[in-house]
């Protein structure tokens, strides 16, 4: 595997490092040895894993993982990741492309135990450190479980986003785990911008809130409104039921 250690120290660290063209020096060189690395990809809601596969699945066999306990209410979760589930389908069908899914379980109490005492900071501060920390240790844990050779996460198309933050967070869980991470800037290169276009082509639901209660309240969300919504929305669906083609197995068994 790539050491992205040594990538880091021939760049001048005392500038903001763009995660984008770091990713595809590690790219070039699979594409080089002909190389098509499994990677478990992170990410939070449909709409930041539009472009980030149709960037990612040129050049890699990905897994999408779906951990995010962060997101409330409960009603608001099960909407987003059957939002995801459908678009990975929608997705593969579309492009013949074959993508895999795992969800983690919803333990909203592990988030809130993770970000205890942050709760008043505001958005984009420590407490989205936190989480993100939370989030991408549960990646790498399960990559290194399942065996993939790097892990990373969709969440850097967001311009809302800090991708130094991000990346350097996942660079640091690196070091406790047998697995790779994979930097990224998914922004970068209008990659936002195709995101928009691709929910439009898709018609995926596009959330106005990152999902935790403490970023809803402080932008002034109606969560009561938007649990019924979202109870409305999946009356009669069941993405595991719907979508069984794109789930993770290992010797014919869902993981």
């Amino acid at each position: 595997m790539i050491d992205l250690q040594e990538i880091l120290a021939k760049m001048n660290l005392n500038q903001k490092i763009n995660y984008d063209k770091v990713m595809m020096k590690m790219v070039d060189t699979w594409q080089k040895d002909q190389v098509r690395p499994q990677i478990l990809l992170h990410s939070c809601c449909a709409p930041c894993s539009t472009t980030t596969l149709e960037r990612m699945t040129g050049f890699a066999d990905v897994t999408i993982y779906f951990a995010n306990s962060n997101i409330h209410p409960r009603a608001e979760y099960q909407r987003r990741e059957y939002v995801q589930q459908k678009f990975i389908h929608d997705f593969n069908e579309k492009t013949g492309n074959n993508v895999r899914f795992i969800a983690a379980p919803y333990k909203p109490q592990e988030y809130f135990q993770a970000v205890r005492g942050l709760e008043k900071e505001p958005e984009g501060g420590d407490r989205c450190r936190a989480c993100f920390d939370y989030r991408l240790d549960m990646v790498a844990k399960k990559a290194v479980e399942l065996g993939f050779d790097y892990f990373g996460s969709a969440l850097t198309i967001s311009p809302h986003k800090n991708s130094q933050t991000i990346n350097s967070v996942g660079i640091e869980i690196q070091r406790f785990y047998d697995v790779n991470y994979l930097p990224s800037d998914f922004k970068k290169g209008n990659g936002y911008r195709r995101s928009v276009e691709m929910c439009k082509e898709y018609d995926i639901y596009r959330q106005c809130y990152c999902g935790c209660i403490f970023a809803a309240k402080q932008q002034g969300v109606d969560l009561s409104q938007t649990r019924r919504d979202a109870l409305e929305f999946m009356e009669g669906k069941d993405g595991a039921a719907e979508f069984p083609g794109i789930v993770f197995q290992i010797n014919g068994k869902e993981v």
